[in-house]
């Protein structure tokens, strides 16, 4: 979704009536529909520089196989852990119960996890939510298990709103 209705963004100069309109935009979708989305993903517009840079390293075709690959990894580790369900599952099907099976972050993405937590309010569901991300993310990575790093670019996708300056920041609870 655009940020704000004037399709412009906080601090891009793009939106004539400020963060306000961010904010006014936004409160339009509930909190729990939110919370359910696992990735924000902010697009700036292309510009002509950036048309002139070489082509990115990685392809559509090997970041496909890459996705390939994290995926035959998910569905292995699902077998391994619950080979009774016979269905071929990934890390986002996981329930709370199974996540601290596939998921078991150390010791330093714990701690981030759970200072995050309690900084931005986060849900039970939000929670969990960064938790899958987290998981893929080491996935696609090739890590064993879920890092500090992983779990801080799970929640660099978290929801983020304007302040009164225009400044993107994560979304706190009210």
């Amino acid at each position: 979704m655009n940020p704000c209705r004037c399709g412009g963004g906080p601090g891009d100069g793009a939106c004539r009536r400020g963060p306000s309109c961010a904010r006014q935009y936004q409160s339009r979708i509930s909190g729990p529909f939110f919370d359910r989305i696992d990735l924000f993903y902010d697009t700036p517009p292309v510009t002509a520089m950036d048309l002139a840079l070489p082509a990115p390293t990685e392809g559509t075709a090997e970041a496909a196989r890459r996705v390939a690959a994290a995926r035959n990894i998910q569905t292995e580790r699902y077998q391994d852990h619950h080979p009774d369900e016979g269905r071929r599952a990934i890390n986002a099907d996981a329930s709370a119960r199974r996540l601290v099976d596939i998921a078991s972050p150390d010791e330093a993405a714990s701690a981030l996890l759970s200072d995050a937590a309690a900084k931005l309010a986060l849900s039970a569901r939000a929670y969990h939510r960064v938790l899958k991300v987290a998981r893929t993310i080491a996935d696609l990575d090739g890590a064993g298990g879920v890092r500090r790093v992983h779990v801080a670019e799970a929640l660099s996708y978290r929801r983020r709103v304007a302040d009164e300056q225009g400044a993107l920041e994560p979304k706190l609870a009210h």
